[in-house]
């Protein structure tokens, strides 16, 4: 499926993680290798630029931390990096330029693109957001399913499916993609570029780029601007 492809996704130079994601061709095959690639990246990060507070937690001397953030490693903070009041990083997470990570929000495993927003009460696990995503207040990635099956990437438009090999896959999210507030995204959900999801959503599968879904079965491609 050439539109869950990482190269169709992301763009790969608003991400430090960028030597991680070239190796493969799909984002979900990244999960594994995201701990190992903290650490060996974090060891190479200048002191000038980076606190080490505790072990293989590297944060950017200019981040904004909360006093009331929990932060485990294996964690890298990027430049101007907000990290807000009771924000619960529980290790694994690379977290890009300018990103806010707000009130309550709990991250696992994951890699944020500079300039993501996961600002009000979002639970983002096993999952990669892309520059600029923004997930609304509430919004959550679910990363396995209740079946406790290993997740498949599906597209329920062609039939395709790809299967994982892992039990635990969230959401894989687009450069500019936009979650509406409460909106769950299931076990191997991929948001498209440029992608809206509305407000309460359940998204399952493919979601492709530059379109407005509504619901699963009401799924708009944004007209184009000729202005």
């Amino acid at each position: 499926m050439e539109e869950c492809k990482i190269q169709n996704l992301f763009s790969l130079e608003n991400t430090i993680a960028a030597p991680l994601l070239k190796k493969y061709t799909y984002p979900w095959e990244v999960l594994p290798d995201i701990s190992d690639f903290i650490i060996e990246l974090g060891n190479t990060l200048s002191e000038k630029e980076y606190d080490m507070p505790g072990e293989n937690v590297w944060i950017s001397k200019t981040a904004n931390i909360a006093k009331t953030a929990y932060i485990k490693g294996p964690v890298i903070i990027c430049e101007n990096a907000e990290i807000r009041h009771c924000a619960f990083i529980r290790g694994n997470a690379i977290i890009g330029k300018n990103t806010v990570v707000g009130n309550s929000t709990e991250l696992k495993n994951v890699i944020l693109f500079d300039n993501v927003q996961v600002p009000h009460y979002n639970y983002v696990g096993d999952s990669i957001l892309g520059y600029k995503a923004h997930m609304g207040a509430g919004s959550l990635t679910s990363n396995v399913k209740s079946d406790k099956k290993n997740v498949v990437i599906k597209n329920n438009v062609t039939g395709e499916a790809i299967e994982t090999n892992r039990k635990k896959v969230g959401a894989m999210l687009g450069d500019f993609v936009e979650i509406g507030c409460g909106s769950v995204l299931n076990p191997g959900s991929v948001i498209g570029k440029n992608t809206n999801i509305y407000p309460l959503s359940s998204v399952r599968g493919v979601v492709p780029e530059n379109s407005i879904f509504k619901d699963s079965n009401n799924v708009i491609i944004k007209k184009e601007d000729l202005s």
